[in-house]
Formats: C-alpha cells, structure tokens, sequence
C-alpha cells in the first residue's frame, strides 16, 4: 500500500498526460502532491522528507511549466530530484556518524561501516545516473518518450538496482546458525 502511495502522483501524472497532455499532468501531478504530503501529514503528524523535498520541486518545476507553458521545466525536475538525493547521500559520507543508507537500513541489518560506505557510494552513483539519463532522454527524444521513460524506464532502472542492492547485501550478511 506505501509503495502505491508513493507512486500515486506519478501514476496520476502519466494518466492525465495520456488523455490531456503535458500542462494539465504538470498541475494534476502538483495536485496530488499536494494531496499526498496532505494525508500523510494527516495520518501521521509528519512528512516524510522524500515526499516534501518531491512538493518543493514538482511545485517550483511545476509550476514554472505552468507559468511558462514550457514543458523542459517539468522534464528537468526528475534530474533535479535525483542529483539531490545524490549529492545529499555523497555528502553523508563525510558528515555526521552513519552514512545516509544506514541511517534508513541500520535497524534491520547489521553491515561494517566499510560495506555501508560502499553500498551509499552506489545509491550516489545511481541517483546520479538516473538523473544523467532522464536529461538525455529529454534531449534526445519527445514528451511521450520522455513520459514513458519517467515511469517506466526509471521504474525499471530502480528496481534492477534494488535486485543487485539485494544480491551484493546478501553476500555480507552473516548467515545466521542453526542449532542441530
């Protein structure tokens, strides 16, 4: 259900593109947004900083398409979102105790801060990938490529990452004794 709840806006925006174009997605996608930071504040009394640093840029990006009518605005925002995540867990590396990757997955594996160190570089190094394809898709194909790319492509890149996460996690995690 969280994992629907995170991808309701961009499911949303794809949507409205589909039947209504890049300007009516741009606001539906704002919207919903709107309304996701919304409920979770709701439900939950707090924001999830992922969900508020995406209202930032889909407001000010966004919103910019909309004043503008230029669509590049909104194309930039999924670059934007990504070199910040980036730069944000390149710079856990040097700030504070824990990396930025084990502050989120600390409590439920146990790793040395070597492998953390490794396993944050890479989520640097894919946010900043992902962020460098989605400005080549934009200026190399058209908004209905770009639309198809922003949620399949990187849906798909996102989770042959997570699986290769997954299978370099596995090869240092103790494996755990049984008694005979």
């Amino acid at each position: 259900m969280k994992l629907l709840f995170d991808f309701f806006p961009i499911i949303l925006f794809f949507v409205a593109y589909k039947f209504q174009g890049i300007f009516i997605a741009t606001a539906v996608a704002i919207a919903a947004t709107l309304l996701q930071v919304g409920i979770a504040w709701y439900r939950t009394r707090k924001i999830e900083p992922m969900h508020l640093v995406t209202l930032v840029l889909i407001a000010g990006f966004g919103g910019a398409t909309l004043v503008f009518q230029d669509e590049l605005f909104i194309k930039w925002k999924p670059t934007v979102l990504n070199w910040a995540f980036g730069s944000g867990f390149l710079l856990s590396q040097f700030i504070g105790e824990r990396t930025f990757i084990e502050r989120i997955m600390g409590k439920q594996i146990d790793l040395p801060k070597e492998i953390w160190q490794r396993l944050n570089l890479a989520w640097v190094v894919f946010f900043m990938a992902v962020g460098a394809a989605n400005l080549f898709v934009v200026y190399s194909f058209d908004t209905e490529t770009w639309v198809n790319f922003k949620l399949f492509g990187m849906l798909g890149l996102t989770l042959v990452f997570v699986v290769a996460q997954s299978i370099f996690l596995a090869r240092h995690i103790p494996e755990a004794k049984t008694e005979e």
